[in-house]
């Protein structure tokens, strides 16, 4: 049983565990509509209730297969969350495009204004084929993305864009709006333009990376907002762990050395105590009171039931302990077990 968790100010009651939906956008291999559809039945059968899609995730095709899963639920007992500031534009066929193989025929258009997230909004609820989207998340917004560019992007976001989303929050359409990144600092940087409910931040409090515990985390304590985490293993290191062999990946790139040492000496610990590394990554986030939820993604079945596993996997509190007073964690960070 997955417990739930409350969503900064709103009604809503976010799982502890929710599932990312990147890898039904065919993310860095194709997979059939068969396989699609399995994965999401054993998820649902699993306990999984809160489910996250993007508009870029296979260019629309993420958003397609979960909405003709989800559609016979009948609306009933999940949330559901998605993303706007990508426009979907006609495009010829490729067939990789941004890392989604077979993608949908259409390529992204970055657009964070007003119209631009009205209209992203509204196409993803036709993607979909659903009546509702109860979480709205300003997508991939931040320097991380954008670079430079994003100094003529970010005033038309927090002006335009935020406008359209508080209307639609408003207005009952959506429970709570966000941000969907994968840097901290222009989450901060949002709370000083608009009242936010939640942000969704990948890979940046992990077992590996806890620097927001400096500013932004308190921050959202006192804004009573709350994180999502996505990207628990770090692109897939804290997952695999160093002893597999092959390409390490770390935040989508190869590893550097210094991260691979680091997660040698995270195994270490795990392996001194019997249970496996990516176990810790996954309980970790949630330790710290901002934390709502925590979504890692699935290619396959079988990773689905690893997941369900390692959610339930028994941590012992003196890992914890051991943890920190190896200065493997920063000081500072909430740890299971109320350490």
């Amino acid at each position: 049983m997955i417990r739930t968790r409350p969503l900064g100010s709103t009604t809503l009651r976010l799982p502890e565990y929710g599932f990312g939906t990147g890898p039904l956008g065919n993310l860095y291999q194709p997979m059939s509509e068969e396989q699609a559809q399995a994965m999401l039945e054993l998820a649902w059968n699993s306990g999984f209730r809160y489910y996250d899609t993007a508009p870029h995730y296979g260019q629309g095709l993420s958003e397609r297969r979960l909405g003709d899963n989800l559609r016979q639920r009948r609306g009933r007992g999940y949330i559901l969350s998605s993303k706007v500031g990508r426009l979907l534009k006609p495009a010829t066929y490729s067939y990789e495009r941004h890392g989604f193989y077979s993608p949908m025929p259409f390529d992204i258009h970055y657009d964070y204004s007003y119209d631009g997230v009205m209209r992203s909004f509204e196409d993803s609820l036709q993607r979909l084929g659903l009546a509702r989207i109860d979480i709205l998340l300003m997508h991939d917004i931040g320097r991380a993305t954008h670079g430079a560019h994003n100094d003529e992007l970010f005033p038309v976001a927090m002006s335009g864009g935020y406008r359209a989303m508080r209307e639609l929050r408003d207005q009952g359409r959506v429970q709570a709006i966000g941000l969907g990144v994968n840097e901290f600092e222009v989450c901060e940087a949002a709370l000083e333009f608009g009242d936010w409910d939640c942000f969704l931040l990948a890979g940046r409090y992990t077992l590996l990376e806890q620097a927001a515990l400096d500013s932004f985390l308190p921050k959202c304590l006192q804004r009573n907002c709350s994180v999502i985490i996505g990207g628990p293993y770090n692109s897939g290191i804290l997952a695999s762990g160093t002893k597999a062999g092959g390409t390490l990946y770390y935040n989508y790139a190869p590893a550097p050395q210094r991260v691979i040492d680091k997660v040698k000496q995270l195994e270490a610990l795990c392996d001194r105590y019997r249970f496996p590394l990516a176990a810790a990554a996954l309980q970790f986030p949630l330790a710290h009171p901002a934390v709502a939820s925590v979504i890692p993604g699935a290619a396959n079945t079988k990773q689905i039931a690893q997941t369900m596993a390692l959610i339930n996997t028994h941590i012992p509190v003196d890992f914890w302990r051991d943890l920190r007073s190896h200065g493997l964690v920063h000081a500072q960070a909430p740890l299971p077990g109320g350490l």
